[in-house]
């Protein structure tokens, strides 16, 4: 599975938990487990897409 295809899928599961969120949220129901879920998620993404120091002080030098 390539990299982008990985952060695909972690979108769309993370857009599904935001609908599960908000209905719960509309419908007064506790929503804790969706709530670590997401958080979870949204920590992946952040890991994935994390550039380096390198990168960001050079970027162009270090593009393939």
């Amino acid at each position: 599975m390539k990299h982008q295809e990985y952060l695909k899928i972690i979108e769309k599961e993370l857009q599904r938990i935001n609908k599960v969120i908000d209905y719960k949220i509309i419908h007064g129901l506790e929503y804790t487990q969706e709530a670590r879920d997401h958080k979870l998620l949204l920590k992946k993404i952040r890991q994935n897409t994390r550039s380096t120091f390198f990168n960001r002080l050079m970027p162009r030098v270090f593009q393939f």
